[in-house]
């Protein structure tokens, strides 16, 4: 699979500090799966969790995340199947604990690539890791006690990775195809002519999309339109709603809007401070958290 040169957002794009930080695959082939490696830059006291948690909007990714009790000596895992709504995340560990994150972010259609299972009904759902990457679980699950920092923990799984992509990928020509098509064209195209631009019926696209990504074409398209959307958003200054309505085909300003709020769950000048504020407070303070 190709890189597509696609950067789906989180809600706070900006966020970036020892709780939460991203680390890119540094092989270029490997960053046409995987959106990035995250978690916590190493290992810190966990005193309690901020109410209310934070935003994850849907960003066409589908994650492994692994948390670790270095205290208890445990690891809980799962994964988290591409999202069509927005939800709310908090962690709930034991308070002075020394506890620790560490993810994969897939871009959803990237995922099957590694799993050993269908990603039929992984919408909104969270499971088991084995489920899905029993022979990454097994590989990588102990290692996560010995290797404690985010660069050792990406290091180790992108070696994983790479030795799997030596001899054993699963791959569909009609579904990257599809993406293809489906990213180039920002995500205005509809269900029947996406299956046209593949040559293929739209009922067959469907129950190939269920199979490696687990969600409809007419959702991911819906979902790609407004990741770009939200990029526009927050990364143009010169940003106007009228521009975006005739670039990605809605139908009119009410529509974009409720669209964006649906998936967002508020409005655009909302989203935008909420992105930088949690930016500015990095949204977990020092001082619910220490690294001792």
């Amino acid at each position: 699979m190709k890189n597509l040169f696609y950067t789906p957002l989180t809600a706070a794009p900006l966020n970036n500090n020892e709780i939460y930080r991203e680390v890119l695959p540094q092989n270029t082939e490997l960053a046409g799966y995987i959106r990035c490696f995250w978690g916590s830059e190493k290992p810190h006291r966990y005193v309690k969790d901020r109410p209310g948690g934070s935003i994850v909007v849907p960003d066409t990714c589908v994650d492994i995340i692994y948390e670790v009790d270095h205290t208890a000596n445990t690891i809980s895992g799962g994964f988290c199947g591409i999202n069509d709504a927005a939800f709310c995340s908090r962690y709930n560990g034991a308070a002075g604990h020394l506890i620790s994150t560490f993810a994969v972010r897939f871009y959803a259609w990237g995922a099957y690539a590694f799993s050993e299972d269908s990603l039929r009904d992984t919408v909104n759902v969270f499971l088991e890791v084995p489920s899905r990457f029993r022979w990454l679980d097994r590989l990588l699950r102990q290692q996560l006690f010995e290797k404690c920092t985010l660069a050792e923990r990406s290091r180790t799984a992108e070696e994983l990775f790479l030795r799997r992509m030596s001899h054993q990928v699963r791959s569909n020509h009609v579904v990257d195809q599809a993406v293809g098509q489906m990213v180039s064209h920002r995500g205005a195209l509809s269900a029947a002519g996406l299956a046209g631009e593949c040559y293929i019926s739209g009922r067959q696209l469907e129950r190939l999309f269920r199979e490696y990504i687990g969600i409809t074409p007419k959702k991911l398209c819906n979902l790609v339109r407004y990741q770009f959307l939200w990029n526009d958003i927050f990364r143009k200054p010169d940003f106007h709603v009228l521009d975006a309505v005739c670039q990605y085909g809605y139908t009119d300003q009410s529509h974009l809007m409720r669209e964006f709020k649906r998936y967002h769950t508020m409005d655009i000048p909302t989203a935008k401070r909420y992105a930088y504020h949690v930016a500015n407070i990095q949204y977990i303070s020092g001082e619910e958290y220490d690294n001792g």
